[in-house]
């Protein structure tokens, strides 16, 4: 499936319906008198947060959604019946924004959260509703009020424990596929992942929720590569796990590359708790190991591992780590 991350959409809730300016004619009956009954209640546009959903793909091709009107009110003071509400049903994460895309009007963070996004009109008031003692046949009725109406902006940014971050083919799908039950793309070539992929890694009766992030490029920041598109989706990440090809020519500067982009995009991502991981020891002889990393670690504050996702005990050791950076 395709992911959409941020689509715009129209809202449009019922009207309600009008009330009935109805009067009583029955046979035998002298003084009839007003019956008109009210008019049902628009239904209202509700936007819900569904479990098994992870794209905003759906309203690329349906973007006006409208809710049903309510029902006119009848004689014998029948009320009109009221429109069904319309459920759309969008991801956790999924931010909903005002028609200028920046004022954040609800942040869905809980499954089977509902929000009124666009609130039904009321009924009208039927005749029966204006007599009196001084106005026995009142032929006043009102009109049902229209229902809310909206352009809004849907927004999704990925709800994970931790999310993988580096630059492309760093390894990182391979890791999400080696420590969790997720299928990303792996291929030897850049920018293999075009799409945030989540993953849930299980270890000691615990869980814990990684998702995997398209490949970083200078200039990221500024939308260049991937960038922006995706860097939000780390926003809500407890702890970033750092991955770097450990046999990249010059370690410090790929690290230090990527810890601009983050802090040029938000200083708030260089202030989470950081996992450094240098992949891909099966292509470095042991001893070269051991030399690589004691010359990274100087003057870096975050802890440092080793992985080859290749090597068992090396997943089991990850797993591990990535259950106390989640807490």
């Amino acid at each position: 499936m395709k992911f959409l991350d941020q689509v715009k959409i129209y809202i449009k809730a019922g009207n309600g319906g009008d009330g009935s300016p109805s009067f009583r004619r029955e046979k035998f009956i002298e003084y009839g008198g007003p019956d008109g009954g009210d008019g049902g209640k628009g239904g209202s546009v509700i936007l819900k947060a569904e479990q098994n959903l992870n794209t905003l793909i759906d309203y690329r091709y349906q973007q006006h959604h409208k809710a049903q009107r309510g029902d006119n009110g009848a004689g014998q003071n029948k009320t009109g019946k009221s429109g069904e509400n319309l459920i759309l049903k969008v991801p956790l994460g999924t931010q909903v924004f005002e028609e200028d895309n920046k004022t954040l009007i609800f942040d869905f963070i809980k499954i089977g959260e509902e929000f009124v996004a666009a609130a039904g009109g009321k009924g009208g008031l039927g005749n029966t509703r204006f007599k009196s003692s001084t106005n026995r046949a009142p032929r006043k009725f009102t009109k049902g009020t229209a229902g809310e109406e909206f352009t809004i902006w849907l927004q999704l940014k990925t709800i994970a424990d931790i999310g993988i971050i580096g630059l492309p083919n760093a390894g990182k799908s391979s890791l999400l596929a080696a420590i969790t039950n997720a299928n990303p793309k792996i291929a030897n070539y850049q920018f293999t992942t075009l799409n945030p992929n989540l993953g849930v890694a299980n270890y000691d009766d615990k869980e814990v929720t990684i998702a995997d992030i398209p490949g970083l490029v200078e200039g990221a920041h500024k939308g260049i590569g991937l960038g922006t598109q995706f860097l939000k989706h780390i926003e809500r990440c407890k702890s970033l796990l750092h991955m770097i090809d450990i046999t990249n020519e010059n370690l410090k500067k790929s690290y230090k590359q990527i810890k601009d982009e983050l802090k040029n995009y938000s200083s708030k991502l260089v202030k989470k708790r950081e996992l450094i991981v240098l992949n891909k020891t099966d292509l470095v002889e042991e001893g070269e190991v051991e030399k690589i990393v004691k010359y990274f670690s100087k003057n870096i504050k975050s802890e440092v591992i080793v992985l080859s996702t290749l090597d068992k005990k090396s997943i089991s050791k990850i797993k591990a780590k990535l259950i106390s950076y989640a807490s």
